[in-house]
Parts: C-alpha cells; structure tokens; sequence
C-alpha cells in the first residue's frame, strides 16, 4: 500500500480519459464540480458538461434523457443527495426503462467527516443494490475506481459507483485485472476470511497482517460490486475458513454484510460477523476520529475476527 489518493479525486481524472476516449460520454453534476472533481472535466470538455444547479432530480432525469439518444451521461453528486433526493427518478425514469446512466455518487459514509450526519450517506448501498438491474461499485483505491469508470461505460444499463472525500491508499498495481462482478483475494488464509469493500479493503489488510502476529491466517477478499455479487467467491471463503467478517463504511443494514449473509444462508451457512454502521446515523467529527468512534478500523476487524473464530465449531 502507498500514497493515499480520494476515489473522488481518481474519478475526475477518470473521467476526462474516458471523454478523450468517447465522444457520447457526458458529464452532469449538480452544482457540485469542484467537490465531486467533474470540473476537470468541464474546463477540458465543456460542451459535454451540464451543471444542473442543485436540483438532483432533475439531474437524473436529465440524464435519463441524454441516455435515450446515446450518450453515455454521468451524474454526479454527494451520495446522500443521488440516492436520497432523487430516489424516485433514479427508479423510475433510469432503472425501470433500463437506462444507460452512469451516477456516480460521492462523498459516501461517515468519512464526509465534519459535515455530519445529514451528509453521511451510510445507507446508499442498501438502496442501489434493491433495484433491479442497478450494478453497484463500491472501489477500494484509485486504481480500482478507474477500472470501475472504464467498465461502467462497457456496462450496458444503470451504474451506481461508490465515491469517497478522503484519500485512501494505494492497493492495486498499475497491471491490476478488474473484472465486473469478480471479488479479487489480496491474501490467503484459513482460518478466518475478511469480506471488505471500499475503504474498508486497506483496513482487513492491515488486520490480516496484525491477526497472523498471533497465528491467526485471514484470508481478504476484495469485493469491489456488491451487485451482482460474486457468490462463488463468498461461497469459496467460506469453505476455506468456515468463518467470515465483513467489512464497509456502510451500515451493517441492507449492504455488504447482509449480501454475503443472505449467500452464506442460502449457500453455506458458516459464523459471521459484520464490522460496519450498526443502525445509527453519523455523527460530526474528523473522518479518522469517526471511523474510530464507529469501530471501523483494523481494530474493529481484528476483534469481530476473534469472535467468529471462537464461533467456529
């Protein structure tokens, strides 16, 4: 792991690649540029920029338009504004006629920091992955997020991608293979197996390295799309170390915890523990102080991977 880098900031880089790349790709955002670092992309491609004010429905909609006539359009705001306020023509005017849009939604969970709990999205995942026909990224680092962009275009229907404010490290190497729906181990274990997602994936890494100083072997497994989940992967885990522990700055409610539990319960059903929100809201505080006032830190893991173990029979 190395530099640290937002997945907000490798999505404006993404970004302005992938118009160079193709001219339908088109940029919406709401009145948020600079934040959501779509500005890059304005200054370089402005005829294909659209400010739409801070009106998020009408974002959506928008965009669901630009999708009719073949553009590629990428919506994009703080994640509790794109999933919350424009819920309903997310669902309606993009996912119920299959649309091809693109949100990308940052500033996602707590780690939004000082701005509090009315900006700290921690239920966007639940709501995305209920949709039909919704894909879900949630990128561990920068290399990740890029993968995700360049495979969203190639993805034919809605996309929803997870976003962050602050910098994450580094994981992937520059020769990283993303595959859409394919969970990637980063470590081999047999004991207890680490299901993280987001920038929760650094941190079981670091747990993975604290659990083997007293004999415990992790296993990590790097689940970048919640949806379509990929069960052989969760499946296979759980069959190598009889024991799993999610992770995701997220609530422990409706995202990556309770996908893998509705896998594990109709797969292989083996001990779980969920490291995430636990059915409150965020709070105001420094993004670094709030993943350590909700447990979500190498920590958290390394306890909750304790528990599971002893769980085992």
């Amino acid at each position: 792991m190395t530099k640290k880098i937002a997945t907000r900031e490798a999505y404006g880089q993404e970004l302005v690649r992938l118009g160079a790349d193709n001219k339908n790709v088109v940029v919406l955002d709401a009145d948020l540029s600079k934040s959501t670092k779509t500005h890059d992309f304005m200054k370089t491609y402005p005829d294909r920029f659209f400010n739409m004010g801070i009106a998020e429905g009408n974002l959506m909609s928008t965009a669901a338009g630009l999708a009719t006539v073949g553009k590629i359009p990428f919506a994009s705001t703080f994640a509790m504004f794109a999933t919350g306020r424009a819920f309903e023509q997310i669902r309606n005017s993009i996912c119920y006629p299959k649309l091809n849009v693109k949100i990308a939604a940052t500033h996602a969970g707590v780690t939004v920091g000082e701005d509090g709990g009315s900006h700290q999205s921690i239920e966007d995942i639940a709501i995305m992955r209920a949709l039909p026909g919704m894909t879900v990224f949630v990128p561990a680092d920068a290399v990740e997020t890029a993968a995700c962009l360049r495979a969203a275009v190639e993805i034919q229907g809605p996309v929803y991608i997870r976003l962050g404010r602050s910098g994450v490290p580094t994981i992937h190497g520059e020769d990283f293979k993303f595959t859409p729906g394919e969970a990637v181990t980063l470590r081999q274990g047999s004991d207890v197996a680490l299901v993280a997602t987001g920038i929760m994936v650094s941190a079981a890494l670091e747990a993975a390295e604290a659990l083997a100083t007293v004999g415990i072997q992790a296993k990590v497994v790097d689940v970048h799309t919640i949806k379509p989940l990929d069960i052989f992967a969760i499946v296979e885990a759980a069959r190598e170390c009889g024991a799993v522990v999610t992770a995701e700055e997220h609530s422990i409610i409706g995202g990556l915890g309770s996908a893998v539990a509705e896998t594990l319960a109709e797969h292989h059903a083996v001990p779980l523990q969920r490291v995430g929100v636990r059915d409150t809201f965020g709070e105001s505080g420094k993004p670094a102080e709030l993943l350590e006032h909700f447990g979500l830190t190498s920590a958290g893991i390394v306890e909750a991977a304790k528990k599971v173990i002893a769980k085992k029979k």
